[in-house]
């Protein structure tokens, strides 16, 4: 819920001013200055929607509907807190409302009618009422008497809040508070209970949420346990075997829509679009399906029974279980093996692909194929061009089996180790643009006559080069392979996270990610590659203390905010970063970070909109 400040009655028109001004624009005359153009421009819309202003009754005659399957979780929440809250309001004369994201009313109460649960109060339908208005800014909103837009409102004050999602900020719906009209436009009597209810609502789908999640993983594992039972309920049943240990190897993936807690045996069994069928699957069961198998694509190594997974008499996600068909991941050329002749996928144990080739784009399967064909055809020197933290070393490691002798130029002379490779030895050469002259002289007249054994070189483009680096580039450009920065590749954002994370210890959850969090990570333009994503998910691991999924308000600032859509000068990126730090600290209140900068609130808005615009 987002509050803000209301006009006072000085600073509204009066009543009869105001109708007076409404009247003149039905019948299409000139408007007094006074009038507020927020109130005009709403006018204005209702008549550009073709709104009636003598609509008799904005209540559909037929049945309602049922209730949409989208609605539970926001009405389960609220309804209790609702129902405690209405006899607050102590009148017939006044109305408690719940609206959804589309303005649909959910549930009423009040106002001595018993049909406002039919109502609809998007503005297209009814004009401007405060629901849509608190729903458009995000803030509390109230709309009194000749503000509104049809006659059969005239006499009606109300107070919007918007309810807000405790994942994703995202508004979910208003809670309306309804009552004849209060003299002079003041402030709402009902304000107060509007703000209460739904900071109560707010509060109700956080702790169901945290539930939810308690309960969705709580049904993973004891999938992994095989003790998941084949009903819709995520409590496990007794266990087999009395172990209590998972056995090594079950394939078991949790879905929630938002969130996902993948097995190392599924992911290796598993494709990305498999996953993909199997998350829209974990959506149709929210919607009442029934436990069921789930075709997943052609060519997949195996088949999924879905089961899905209720909290507090809601289906919350669901619980998928694989089983191997045909060949299994180990050994095939997918996800989990190398194929023969290949590079081996190291770097995590356990089938997880190695960092060096992880990831399914276009363009990075075009680097690492490419690469991959050059090592085996010849022993020949490989050149791996690439910016800072893209991956050259890792992938060079994986190009070659045995031992490998790695000289970092960025360290020291290499002249020991090309003494290594002219005596037949393996090694990688790292930061060539690093090299002194003496090893660049020494390692251009090794490559007039190169040894047998393979040399593999890594080079971060910079500064234009010396005539003799140059050189030693010219002399490798025939077996060059560049590799596509991270921000040209954000699909394969997912597979590295499967690569990077570290192990859980014993007895903890794997690290997972909302949805929210990896359209951030997807976004970020990750100037540090590959290595500034290995750090975040390492920081990440070592200092997180909270349970769940991994959600966007946990990714630092640079992440989490997204990237600026122009070039930001010096001056602008400290100021940004100032102003983001503040909002850090005074936790999202744009009212307290404007004060702590001494800057007034309509600056750092305009700030805000700048960066990103």
């Amino acid at each position: 819920m987002t509050t803000t400040e209301q006009p006072s009655v000085s600073d509204r028109p009066a009543l009869t001013s105001l109708r007076r001004a409404r009247e003149l624009f039905l019948l299409g005359r000139q408007l007094p200055d006074d009038v507020p153009e927020e109130v005009v421009a709403a006018w204005r819309r209702a008549r550009f929607f073709g709104v009636r202003h003598d609509m008799p009754d904005p209540v559909p005659d037929p049945a309602p509907p049922p209730v949409r399957p989208e609605d539970p979780a926001l009405l389960a929440a609220a309804r209790p807190v609702l129902e405690r809250i209405a006899p607050a309001l102590g009148t017939e004369q006044a109305a408690l409302l719940l609206t959804d994201e589309r303005l649909r009313v959910l549930w009423a109460t009040g106002g001595g009618r018993h049909d406002l649960s039919r109502l609809d109060l998007c503005e297209r339908t009814v004009g401007v009422n405060s629901a849509a208005r608190a729903l458009s800014t995000r803030r509390r909103a109230e709309v009194h008497g000749p503000e509104h837009f049809l006659d059969l409102w005239q006499d009606v004050s109300a107070v919007s809040v918007p309810v807000l999602s405790p994942d994703t900020g995202r508004p979910l719906g208003t809670v309306t508070v309804a009552s004849t009209l209060c003299a002079e436009c003041g402030p709402h009597p009902g304000a107060a209970l509007a703000e209460a209810a739904a900071d109560a609502v707010e509060a109700e789908l956080l702790a169901r949420s945290q539930g939810a999640e308690r309960v969705l993983l709580d049904a993973y594992l004891a999938a992994l346990r095989g003790t998941l039972p084949p009903g819709r309920d995520g409590t496990a049943g007794p266990e087999r075997g009395g172990t209590g240990r998972p056995p090594a190897g079950r394939a078991v993936v949790a879905l929630d829509g938002r969130s996902r807690l993948v097995s190392e045996a599924a992911g290796r069994l598993l494709s990305p679009e498999g996953l993909e069928t199997l998350e829209r699957a974990a959506v149709a069961a929210r919607r009442g399906a029934a436990r069921a198998a789930v075709p997943l694509p052609e060519g997949s190594k195996c088949r999924a029974t879905l089961t899905p997974v209720t909290h507090m008499g809601s289906v919350i996600g669901a619980v998928a279980v694989l089983e191997p068909v045909g060949r299994t991941a180990t050994g095939a050329d997918g996800p989990g093996g190398a194929t023969p002749g290949g590079p081996r996928c190291g770097g995590g144990g356990g089938g997880s692909v190695g960092v060096g080739v992880a990831g399914r784009s276009v363009a990075w399967r075009h680097a690492v194929d490419r690469a991959t064909e050059l090592a085996r055809s010849s022993s020949e020197p490989l050149l791996l061009v690439g910016e800072r933290g893209t991956g050259k070393a890792s992938l060079a490691r994986e190009l070659t089996e045995g031992p490998l002798l790695t000289a970092d130029a960025a360290e020291g002379e290499v002249h020991a180790a090309l003494e290594e490779w002219a005596g037949g030895r393996v090694v990688l050469v790292r930061h060539a643009e690093r090299l002194t002259q003496r090893d660049v002289a020494a390692l251009n007249s090794l490559l007039e006559a190169p040894p047998a054994a393979p040399l593999l070189v890594t080079y971060t483009p910079g500064p234009p080069p010396g005539p003799c680096l140059q050189r030693l580039l010219d002399s490798l450009a025939a077996r060059s392979v560049t590799l596509p920065a991270l921000r040209e590749r954000p699909e394969d954002i997912r597979d590295l996270l499967d690569s990077v994370t570290p192990r859980p210890a014993p007895g903890q959850p794997p690290l997972t990610w909302s949805l929210d969090a990896l359209r951030a990570l997807e976004q970020h333009p990750w100037p540090g590659n590959v290595t500034e994503l290995v750090h975040l998910v390492r920081a990440l691991t070592e200092q997180r203390r909270a349970t769940g999924p991994v959600r966007r308000t946990e990714l630092p600032d640079p992440v989490r905010e997204g990237p600026a859509a122009r070039q930001l000068s010096p001056m602008e990126r400290a100021e940004r970063t100032a102003i983001l730090e503040a909002l850090h600290r005074h936790g999202g209140n744009k009212a307290r970070t404007a004060m702590a900068l001494g800057i007034a609130r309509a600056t750092l808005y305009r700030k805000l909109r700048g960066y990103r615009g």
